[in-house]
């Protein structure tokens, strides 16, 4: 019973930091300013689907663990140019990483196999933006 608490408060976490990311990415979509704003301003807008729907899919486990989704969004940094914002981003995947690598150990130990499985594919998706915010951070010069 400990472990599936443990699996559900993460969860939230994890749900918390999504909806970051939904706000975090329609901000930054507004904010990008200057000669790249025709290209970053959809790169931003084309991540909001996938956050909106690791959101929903992190809300339906909890309530089908027993918990009650968290309604609460982590803080949201506002950086000051268009690097920051891509940086920012790219720390926001990293620990996105980090959260489900544990995430994935937890039901694993909750004996949550569909969830474990579920969760490996939301890391594969992180790990896809992280990659392509990384990539974008090569040789910036502004």
């Amino acid at each position: 019973m400990a472990d599936l608490k443990a699996l559900i408060d993460g969860l939230n976490e994890d749900l918390a930091a999504e909806y970051q990311a939904v706000i975090m990415y329609r901000t930054f979509a507004a904010l990008v300013t200057g000669p790249w704003r025709m290209d970053l301003r959809p790169f931003f807008e084309n991540e909001i689907p996938d956050e909106l729907g690791h959101a929903a899919f992190l809300a339906d486990k909890i309530v089908a663990l027993g918990g009650i989704p968290t309604t609460q969004a982590q803080p949201v940094p506002i950086p000051r140019d268009n690097r920051e914002m891509l940086a920012v981003a790219l720390q926001a995947e990293v620990d996105t990483i980090e959260r489900y690598t544990k995430r994935i150990q937890q039901a694993e130990e909750a004996g949550e196999i569909s969830i474990k499985l579920q969760l490996e594919n939301l890391l594969v998706d992180e790990s896809q933006h992280r990659d392509d915010i990384r990539r974008m951070l090569e040789g910036w010069k502004e």
